[in-house]
């Protein structure tokens, strides 16, 4: 179970701070922007793979099970873990490998929003550790993708690694579901209550049996990218 950043003692502000924080920067209209992927949402639509709410609630959930969860959630949980133990090298190690995973327009949007987000939190940090790897972005010695940087400052707030990939992985939902607004015939009211759907669905992944290795094979990106070779999936950025 998620354990909750809310909790019913009303002395621990700095779970009501970390929260507001990350709603914050989280918001798409935040000046540092968003990102997502697409990962084949435009040919699955035009080739009718995704064609009502049934078929987008499919894919986005086949998202979370081929992709989230072999590539950014072991991510996050890497970055954690380095935290936890000190071991700072760690985090620059995959940092430059969670670029060899991604294609080239991918790793520029995440550098580029990693870095904006760096830039307006960067003097908001608490621990040693967090200033440290920060000095590394300000001293270009690492990439400072952002699913890294995002994951270094929740743990500065003190925010557990399931309550992050739940809020970041919900963003991102949000994000890949309104695109499909402008290229699809779904209806708003039918999408917004698919995304409260996935609340549950979120509440109860299965966070211990998270990955060690990162893998960044995809099916449902590959089929869609091999049976129409020209539609490519966009980038979405804000």
């Amino acid at each position: 179970m998620v354990k909750h950043i809310i909790v019913t003692n009303m002395n621990k502000k700095t779970s009501l701070k970390s929260l507001s924080r990350f709603l914050q920067i989280l918001d798409g209209t935040f000046p540092s922007g968003v990102f997502v992927h697409s990962f084949g949402l435009e040919p699955h639509i035009i080739k009718q793979n995704v064609k009502d709410i049934n078929t987008l609630n499919i894919y986005l959930r086949n998202l979370i099970i081929d992709q989230y969860s072999k590539i950014e959630f072991v991510c996050i949980k890497k970055v954690y873990e380095a935290l936890r133990n000190n071991k700072l090298n760690l985090i620059n190690k995959l940092d430059k490998e969670y670029n060899s995973y991604l294609t080239y327009e991918y790793t520029k949007s995440s550098i580029n929003i990693g870095n904006n987000y760096y830039t307006h939190i960067k003097n908001q940090t608490t621990k040693d550790i967090v200033k440290e790897y920060f000095s590394l972005i300000e001293n270009k010695k690492t990439s400072a993708n952002e699913i890294i940087v995002l994951s270094v400052y929740a743990y500065d707030l003190d925010i557990c690694m399931e309550d992050f990939i739940v809020m970041w992985c919900k963003k991102n939902l949000i994000n890949i579901a309104a695109t499909s607004l402008k290229i699809s015939r779904i209806k708003p009211s039918e999408i917004q209550q698919m995304l409260f759907e996935f609340d549950e669905i979120l509440e109860n992944l299965d966070f211990e049996n998270i990955g060690n290795k990162i893998t960044n094979f995809n099916p449902l990106f590959e089929e869609i990218i091999f049976s129409h070779k020209n539609l490519e999936p966009k980038m979405f950025t804000t």
